[in-house]
């Protein structure tokens, strides 16, 4: 699969970029798949890699009202609940957009991803160059600012009280930037430096909202 290599100066580099991480953003991104996708106001979705019993049977609810309600969204979809959202996800026909922790230079093409690029509603993007082959807790934690400084909002379904998601929570909250977390105890730690509590019921409703 060919790859298209986007650099600070070129005009269809994303401005989001430059904007929330300045003189941290990527001196270049690669991107497999349908870049059109990216002026989508894609909603961002992050989970710690614990997520409790209650938040895990919501999200599955929510993967399925973002894709009926046709929002794109975009993350690492790294962490168990990630990975389960891009599953739902990817029976939709709503953009998709995947960011590994690594480069994407050749690229393996998993056999469920070949159908959504053909029919351009997936998009793989980089900040990584072609020798940065292997994840890393310091690349995963750019990854995810990465994706963050491209969504339209951000959406948590779990970030542990001391987690690593609280601390990047605080920083995306820093950008101005809103944070959706579904009204939960499991949640109150996030709801309490500013993100914004939704009920599940109310998330059809709502859903719009977050890349608006």
């Amino acid at each position: 699969m060919d790859t298209t290599n986007l650099k600070k100066n070129d005009p269809n580099y994303p401005l989001a970029l430059k904007k929330h991480q300045g003189k941290d953003a990527p001196n270049a991104i690669t991107a497999i798949g349908n870049l059109d996708i990216l002026r989508k106001n894609p909603t961002a979705l992050f989970c710690s890699a614990k997520c409790p019993g209650d938040l895990i049977v919501k999200t599955y609810d929510i993967a399925q009202i973002l894709r009926d309600a046709g929002i794109t969204v975009i993350s690492g979809f790294h962490s168990p609940m990630e990975r389960e959202c891009l599953t739902i996800l990817l029976r939709g026909s709503q953009p998709v957009i995947i960011c590994p922790a690594r480069s994407i230079n050749n690229m393996r093409i998993n056999r469920e991803y070949k159908k959504p690029l053909k029919d351009e509603r997936l998009l793989f993007l980089s900040p990584f160059d072609e020798n940065q082959r292997r994840i890393s807790a310091k690349r995963s934690h750019y990854r995810n600012l990465f994706v963050a400084a491209l969504s339209a909002a951000v959406f948590v379904i779990h970030a542990g009280t001391g987690s690593k998601t609280e601390a990047f929570c605080k920083k995306i909250l820093s950008w101005q930037k809103p944070v959706y977390a579904f009204e939960s105890d499991f949640n109150k730690n996030i709801i309490n430096i500013g993100a914004r509590s939704v009920k599940l019921e109310n998330i059809s409703e709502q859903a719009k909202l977050f890349a608006s």
